[in-house]
Parts: C-alpha cells; structure tokens; sequence
C-alpha cells in the first residue's frame, strides 16, 4: 500500500464504553474508498498525555495521515488541538474571523445564549478559535471547526494531521473539506487506486475457509498481493478481500477456487446482505413474521430498512402457549400432543401468521434459547422453523444452535432469513 493512515478516536465516554465509537469505522471505510490503507485504528481517554504517546506511535509507524476525531468542543476536557499542536511544535494564535464565525452560528442557532460577547462563552469560543501556525481551519459544521496540519519536515517528520470533531453528523459533514484540503489532497494524490470485494457464506466453517485458502496458495501465483481478512458475524461468514486495481485477475481466480470449493454455501460475491436478497427474492410479495424465543428480532430486522413498510405488514410475538393460540390460531391440541418447540406447532405459527396478516409469505420460530429448559430430546438450542407461502405447501425445519441465550438469538434470526430466500428461490 503506498498510503498508510492512522486513526485516533478520543473522548474517555468511547473509552469506557458509554458511547460506542461510530466515527472509526466510518472514516477507515472512506479512507479505504480513497486508496488508503488504515493501519491502525485507536481509542484514547480525554489525556493529553495517552493522545500524545498515541500520535507519537503513528509518527514512529511511518504512516502519511493521522486523522483524529472529538476533543474540538469548548470544555475544559477538550484538548485534541493544543495537544496536537504541542507535539508539532507549532504556535496555537486566535483566528478573529474564526472566532466570529463561531459566535455568529451560536446567534443564529442559539440567540438566548448569555454572555456570547463576554464571560464563559466568549472563552469557549475563543477556545474553539485557536489554530496552531501554518494549519488550515476547517469551517464549522456544528460550533467546533476543524484543523489540518501539514506534514512537519525534520530529522523526526510528523505526518498530516486532520484534527475533527466528534459528533459523527459534524464529523462527516466536514470530511469533505477535510480531504480537498491541499495537505490532505497532496497525501491522496500517492494513494494507490485499491479496490474491496466482499464474499459471504452460510454454514461455512473458517477452519474449511482457511483450508481452502492455503491450497489456493499453492495453484495461484501472487496470491499473497491479495489482502484478505475474514470474519465470522452473526452465523454468516465474511471474506473481505483489498487490491490494488492491477491485481484484480488475482482475485477473480480466487473466487473461481473458492466458488468450486464452497459453492453452496456462498451466498454473496457482490458484497450484497442476505437483507438484500430477501428483499429481491420477494419480488413485490409480502412477508410477515410468528415468532416465540426470537421476541420479534426477526420482525426488527426486517423493519431496520428504510421503505421495509412496503413488504412488511406486521409481525407477532407468540411467547406463551396461549398467545399461539388466541393471536395467531395454533390448536391447543397440537401444543399438547407434540409441544411448543415442534415443526408441528411451528408449521401452524406461520400459517396462522399469513393468514391473520393476510400476506404472502410468514415465518415462523419457535425455539429453547435458554439457559434453562432444554431437555434430553429437546436441548438448549433447539429451534423450529417454518415458512408458509401462499399456494405451497408449509416448509419445517430443526436446527439445533450452540451458545448463550443471545447467541441461539441470533443465530435463529440469521437462519430464518436465509430459510425464506432459499424457499422464495425454489418456486
């Protein structure tokens, strides 16, 4: 890779947790669009001296870009810029024009604000308005500005450094001025033209991936200009593979290995979710869900896309006995000759969940996701499945899933959707 970033997340509330970090992940996926390979990815708490050692690794790392987010605000605990100002030896001064930008934003947004022209406020936004010498001031997208400083020449030469904030709305506002900057864009400009590919499979092993990908060493020269990294997420197994543009047939006689090895079990070469092939494989027909130990997970995941009410018409949580029976029409019999957890009783949820719901197609769960409950015939993990679309016969299944209760969860909300593709896709 001829371009190699770092990213350094700040603020203790990522750090301990209570704020889950979306500002990495998202900026490694832009960086990853731009021809850059993201080396590292870090976390600090709101110390100048972990934020420090932290750039100092990168330094030492060799990388051309360190991007870093949160720390902008107008808080006493806001110190990404004077920290990194700091270590680039570089003068912090007041920007008067920034400084009225910033207060002007706070007028228009905020015009009951005390003390905007002195006391407290008028600090922060001074504060917010400080830019170490020879940097570039990002415009605001919230009341914080953004900073890029230059690469920092010497005998210890410091790479670019773009300084954002932490919101991710403002954060990603600014990215695009961030990265037209001229620093930035000189350091885009060696970028190499890197291409992604993702594959996914179902009921695929990553010791059988693994065993396939050391013999594909073997018959495919090159392949180690292939960076490949697999992960194993929610019951389905991704492949993600980055290249340089001019070592794209390296991939392509990769995939025609993996294909003939695992064939039935990929289920994506394009990068596509098995949400979005749910979504074609309805092809305009409706879908609704029955569920008893998901608790409506398969209905949530359904509904997490925008547009979904156009295919989903609703979705029941049948957890006891008698709510099978009232809501959703399961024969008390049934339940008592064959119990909850049965292919029987399944079958009748979904039925009963179209019928009710007046849609094409319903699926169905009923299961032991434990801890307690399983027995001999029926342990924890034990799940059934059904899919009932209108003008065919209702189709069960048993799968039996290992783990904790969130894990069986999980796993029987993945397995459903890949149950209604594979039924939809058999006509």
């Amino acid at each position: 890779m001829s371009v190699r970033a770092g990213i350094i997340v700040t603020g203790t509330e990522v750090l301990t947790g209570r704020i889950a970090d979306r500002n990495g992940p998202w900026l490694s996926h832009q960086l990853l669009a731009l021809g850059v390979d993201v080396a590292h990815l870090m976390i600090c708490g709101d110390r100048p001296a972990d934020l420090t050692a932290q750039l100092r690794f990168l330094t030492d790392q060799g990388v051309d870009l360190i991007v870093t987010s949160g720390g902008l605000g107008p808080t006493a605990d806001d110190l990404t810029v004077p920290t990194v100002a700091e270590f680039c030896n570089r003068e912090l001064l007041l920007d008067p024009e920034l400084e009225e930008h910033i207060a002007g934003i706070i007028r228009r947004y905020r015009p009951d604000t005390p003390d905007l022209d002195t006391g407290p406020t008028r600090i922060g936004i001074r504060k917010q308005a400080q830019v170490p010498t020879g940097a570039t001031a990002l415009p605001p997208t919230g009341t914080a500005p953004g900073v890029v400083i230059p690469v920092v020449a010497g005998d210890r030469p410091i790479p670019t450094i773009v300084i954002l904030p932490g919101p991710p709305g403002e954060l990603q506002a600014m990215w695009p001025s961030a990265i037209t900057s001229p620093a930035v864009a000189e350091v885009l400009s060696r970028a190499d033209d890197l291409q992604q590919e993702t594959l996914r499979a179902y009921g695929l092993h990553e010791a059988q991936l693994a065993e396939t990908l050391r013999r594909a060493e073997t018959e495919i020269a090159d392949l180690d200009r292939l960076e490949i990294t697999t992960c194993l997420r929610h019951g389905e197994l991704d492949m993600v593979t980055r290249f340089a543009s001019a070592d794209a047939n390296v991939y392509r006689r990769l995939l025609d290995v993996l294909t003939e090895h695992h064939g039935h079990q990929i289920f994506s070469t394009d990068g596509s979710t098995i949400d979005d092939q749910l979504i074609d494989a309805l092809d305009g027909r409706s879908i609704a869900t029955a569920e008893s130990c998901t608790g409506g997970l398969i209905a949530a995941r359904l509904t997490s896309r925008p547009g979904s009410s156009a295919y989903v018409l609703g979705g029941v949580v049948s957890y006891s006995n008698d709510a099978k029976s009232d809501l959703i029409d399961v024969p008390a019999e049934t339940i008592a000759a064959h119990g909850a957890v049965s292919e029987q009783v399944a079958a009748a949820m979904a039925e009963g969940a179209r019928r009710r719901l007046e849609a094409d197609i319903a699926v169905s769960t009923t299961g032991i996701a434990g801890p307690d409950g399983g027995t001999e015939t029926k342990p924890v993990g034990t799940v059934c499945f059904g899919v009932a679309i209108n003008g065919r016969p209702t189709y069960t299944i048993t799968r039996r899933f290992p783990g904790g209760r969130e894990r069986v969860r999980t796993l029987t909300t993945t397995a459903a959707l890949h149950l209604v593709v594979t039924q939809l896709e058999r006509g």
